[in-house]
């Protein structure tokens, strides 16, 4: 026999669970630059890579990665953020597009 309590949780419709939850189903997100620094790889690499701390417009923090070589990002630099993990860097999840806003 079926108690209450199991027909209650049978019948609430089910949060939908994003599988990324700071870009949130959005292909980029504007963010901004609140910390630039360096990182260093893992295990058999052993280049600096250039991070940024960014701060999204949904108000959630993360750290992406700056690509290419040279870069005139500062603190309060706005830029735009796509998916897409870096194999070398542990944690981060997210790089940056050039040529939009101020990544030049």
């Amino acid at each position: 026999m079926v108690t209450l309590k199991q027909l209650i949780i049978c019948r609430t419709k089910k949060k939908k669970k994003y599988k990324n939850t700071i870009l949130q189903d959005s292909p980029q997100k504007k963010a901004i630059c609140l910390k630039i620094y360096t990182m260093n790889p893992k295990k058999p690499n052993s280049a600096d890579r250039k991070v940024a701390k960014v701060k999204f417009s949904n108000g959630k923090t993360s750290i992406a990665y700056i690509p290419g070589e040279g870069h005139s990002l500062q603190q309060h630099s706005l830029v735009l953020v796509e998916g897409g993990r870096i194999k070398d860097l542990p944690g981060v999840k997210y790089k940056f597009i050039k040529g939009i806003f101020d990544f030049l």
